[in-house]
């Protein structure tokens, strides 16, 4: 099974909390449930190392 590397885990985590920044500057009620979607997955990549997205596009476009 695919892992991402400690750098990708910490662009995942950025990324994630990038996200969660904007959301709370927007306010935690304004913002529609989609926006939680992105930060929680790049989040849960972050702290598992596994990341769905990856490990698919591994699948369909072989490795590298």
């Amino acid at each position: 099974m695919f892992k991402a590397s400690k750098a990708m885990r910490f662009f995942f985590f950025n990324t994630s909390m990038v996200c969660f920044l904007s959301i709370w500057l927007t306010g935690f009620t304004t913002a529609h449930w989609t926006a939680y979607i992105v930060p929680v997955f790049t989040l849960f990549a972050a702290i598992t190392a596994l990341c769905p997205g990856l490990i698919m596009a591994r699948k369909i476009f072989g490795e590298d």
